[in-house]
């Protein structure tokens, strides 16, 4: 399984009339925390672009729990726990600074070649990154 952790801070632009973060910035939040992650594997969103891959998303779920607040510093943890093939799943949990689960989310990614617009497998010089977090 390969994990990650990030942090944000609530900014008050992200929050409705109550202070709450507006329930669709939780897809920005994921993507924050996706793009971080894919970074540790020495790969960028970028990078994979420049291999001729690109990674759009064919799923989201999310699940509030609890509130996220204007300046509250949130830590995103982010997994993959099945190795990717096709298709890449992130699951998400939001956390804010006392430990409390504020949200639960999952985002389905499918590596589609850019000159072909198909499916296809990840670059094989990104799934060696991930091979140590998939043993065989």
């Amino acid at each position: 399984m390969f994990e990650s952790q990030h942090t944000v801070r609530v900014r008050y632009a992200e929050t409705d009339q109550m202070g709450y973060v507006y329930y669709g910035n939780y897809a920005s939040y994921y993507e924050v925390a996706r793009t971080e992650m894919l970074r540790t594997t020495g790969y960028s969103y970028k990078e994979l672009e420049e291999l001729g891959v690109m990674m759009p998303v064919l799923e989201m779920k999310c699940k509030y729990i609890k509130p996220a607040r204007y300046d509250d510093l949130l830590t995103i943890k982010t997994q993959v726990r099945i190795k990717p093939s096709i298709r890449i799943v992130f699951h998400y949990e939001i956390f804010n600074e006392e430990g409390q689960l504020l949200n639960i989310g999952e985002t389905t990614l499918v590596f589609v070649d850019m000159v072909k617009n198909k499916p296809c497998l990840p670059p094989p010089a990104f799934m060696k990154k991930l091979e140590p977090y998939f043993p065989a």
